[in-house]
C-alpha cells in the first residue's frame, strides 16, 4: 500500500456542482477472488489503525479509470476523497479489466452481467470483512448505473450473502429485469437515486419496483444520467447498446448532485448491521 497526498482545494460550489477539499488518503491496489476470476481492486482508507466503516463502490458500463488509465474517472476519485474525509475506507472493484475490457456501453452482446457483478461485491465485502481495520458491521455497498443493477443482484434476498451489507445506494439503475423476478426483495435498506429526466436509464421500473418491494427510491426533477459527476455539462452521448435510439443525455445538475450527496452520507451514517 502506497501513501498518496492530493492537492488541497477550496470546498466551493461552481456552476455545475460541488467541488471537494481533497484530504490525504492511503491508496493501493489489492486483488481477490471472485467465480473463479482474479480481480483487482483499489482501496482508499482514512489514516489510522480503524476499524472504519467501508464501502464497496461498483462503477458503471464506461468501467472504473480515466480513458489513459493513469487514475480513477471524476466521478470516482470524487467520491473517493468525500468517503474518505467522512472516515470510511472505500473500496473500487474493477470488473472489467481482469475480463479483458475497458468498457461495455457500446458493446451490444454484453460479456460481464450484472450478474456476474454481483458475485464481484460480495468477494469484495468478504475481502473487507477479513480485514483488521474494518468494521465488519458497517460494510455497505454503492452503485452506479450498470454497477447499480449489480447492487441490485447483490443485495435481493435470494442472493448468496447479502446480509454481509448494512445498507446500499444506486444511482440510476436500470430496473427492468429485476422487476421481473417474481418475490424479489432487498435484504438490506435500499435506496435508489434517479433522475426524472433519464433517458439512459428511464426511471419507471425503479418507481415501480420500490412501490411493490417496498424501498425508498428519490427522483430528482430535471436531472439525466450521471447527474452526480462532478462538472460534466450536459450533453448527449452516442454509440450506446442499451438505448434502442443509440443515444442519451448525461450530465452534471448541481442540485440534484448536492441532495444525493447528503443522502448517501446520511444512508451511511445510519447504517450497521445487527
Amino acid at each position: 500500500m502506497i501513501s498518496v497526498t492530493h492537492a488541497l482545494v477550496a470546498l466551493t460550489s461552481c456552476a455545475l456542482g460541488l467541488v471537494l477539499a481533497a484530504v490525504p488518503s492511503h491508496a493501493g491496489q489489492v486483488t481477490f477472488e471472485t467465480a473463479n476470476t482474479k480481480l483487482t481492486a483499489e482501496l482508499f482508507r482514512p489514516e489510522g489503525p480503524g476499524p472504519f466503516p467501508a464501502v464497496v463502490a461498483l462503477h458503471g458500463c464506461g468501467g472504473l479509470y480515466t480513458r489513459n488509465k493513469s487514475d480513477l474517472s471524476a466521478r470516482h476519485r470524487d467520491w473517493a476523497d468525500r468517503l474518505v474525509q467522512a472516515g470510511y475506507a472505500v473500496m473500487f472493484p474493477d470488473s472489467f479489466s481482469s475480463r479483458g475490457f475497458d468498457e461495455i456501453c457500446t458493446k451490444h452482446d454484453r460479456p460481464i452481467t450484472p450478474e456476474d457483478r454481483a458475485t464481484d461485491a460480495i468477494a469484495a465485502a468478504l475481502w473487507l470483512k477479513s480485514q483488521s481495520g474494518i468494521d465488519p458491521s458497517r460494510i455497505n455497498l454503492l452503485g452506479w448505473s450498470h454497477g447499480a443493477m449489480s447492487l441490485l443482484w447483490a443485495i435481493g434476498t435470494d442472493a448468496s450473502e447479502p446480509s454481509l451489507f448494512a445498507s446500499a445506494t444506486a444511482f440510476y439503475p436500470g430496473c427492468s429485469k429485476v422487476a421481473r423476478q417474481a418475490g424479489w426483495r432487498p435484504a438490506v435498506p435500499l435506496t435508489i437515486l434517479s433522475g426524472a429526466n433519464d433517458d439512459w436509464t428511464e426511471p419507471g421500473h425503479c418507481r415501480e419496483l420500490a412501490e411493490k418491494a417496498g424501498f425508498r427510491f428519490i427522483e430528482y426533477p430535471g436531472a439525466y444520467h450521471d447527474f452526480d459527476a462532478p462538472n460534466i455539462p450536459v450533453h448527449i452521448r452516442t454509440g450506446l447498446s442499451a438505448v434502442r435510439s443509440g443515444q442519451a443525455h448525461i450530465g452534471t445538475n448541481p442540485d440534484a448532485r448536492r441532495a444525493a450527496i447528503d443522502v448517501v452520507m446520511q444512508n451511511l451514517a445510519t447504517a450497521h448491521r445487527p
